[in-house]
């Protein structure tokens, strides 16, 4: 007998030991749309398991930006700018540097939240916020200045997660990322590209990005007129199936999202 509880304790213990390790690697278990991980940055938890169905509704305001509407009433307007406006009431406005029609010097004062993709006082910019249903974070990127210098962290690529998607918003982007950058983007279910071709990035770099950011929706903007989108377009026929809306605004799940990545083109003004 007492042999018998000689083994059986240490048998306890163990058992006790494994329970809260696994409690502790769930506690710390990275968020969905993170992929940065201490073994892989870009492995998903083989565990995951999507929450219940829930529905986001984009529309393409034009230029560069979006209205993204949350199940929950959220109201984000990308790229908010004096010249393309999104209707209001906004809940959140985010803003990037690089040319007067990505920000506003005087948003509209009941905006709540103004997130300037840049940092006024130096460095980067930094954003983990969770406005209702939705969580905003930031990643900083570089642009080019009239001289054809560089301004550090001028851009920001804003990632909203929201309904168990990841909306990426590459704003002005003028450089392809390096693999930091892409793991902390994380894995996107969507992202917002520009395709101008010349003022953010030439094309064949703006194509490199969306492989590597790998989302299953890709949605043009920032183009000019029919040649510029369709120089893209053509460009990237041979990886991607092309789709054009016959709406300016679309509703997403993760029901809805194509099995394979697929460009969709949006109708702006």
């Amino acid at each position: 007998m007492i042999g018998g509880r000689a083994l059986l304790l240490p048998l306890l213990a163990l058992a006790a030991a494994a329970l809260a390790g696994r409690a502790a690697a769930q506690q710390a278990a990275p968020d969905r749309c993170l992929a940065v991980a201490h073994a892989n940055p870009l492995v998903q938890r083989a565990d995951y398991r999507p929450p219940a169905p829930a529905q986001v509704r984009l529309t393409f305001v034009g230029h560069a930006t979006w209205l993204i509407e949350s199940p929950g009433g959220v109201r984000i307007a990308t790229d908010y700018n004096d010249y393309v406006r999104a209707p209001l009431p906004l809940d959140v406005a985010t803003m990037n540097r690089a040319h007067s029609t990505h920000y506003s010097e005087h948003p509209d004062p009941r905006i709540a939240h103004v997130l300037r993709g840049w940092n006024p006082e130096g460095g980067p910019a930094r954003y983990d916020l969770t406005v209702g249903d939705v969580r905003i974070r930031n990643v900083p990127t570089n642009i080019r200045d009239w001289q054809g210098g560089a301004i550090a962290y001028g851009n920001s690529i804003f990632i909203f997660e929201v309904a168990g998607l990841c909306i990426g918003h590459l704003g002005h982007l003028h450089h392809t990322l390096n693999d930091q950058q892409i793991a902390h983007i994380g894995q996107l279910d969507a992202v917002m590209v520009p395709v101008d071709g010349s003022y953010t990035m030439d094309t064949a770099g703006m194509v490199e990005v969306v492989k590597a950011l790998r989302a299953r929706l890709i949605l043009p903007m920032h183009y000019f007129n029919a040649y510029t989108l369709n120089r893209f377009l053509d460009r990237v026929r041979g990886d991607f199936a092309v789709e054009t809306a016959d709406s300016a605004t679309i509703v997403v799940s993760q029901a809805t999202l194509p099995s394979e990545p697929k460009v969709l083109v949006l109708p702006g003004s």
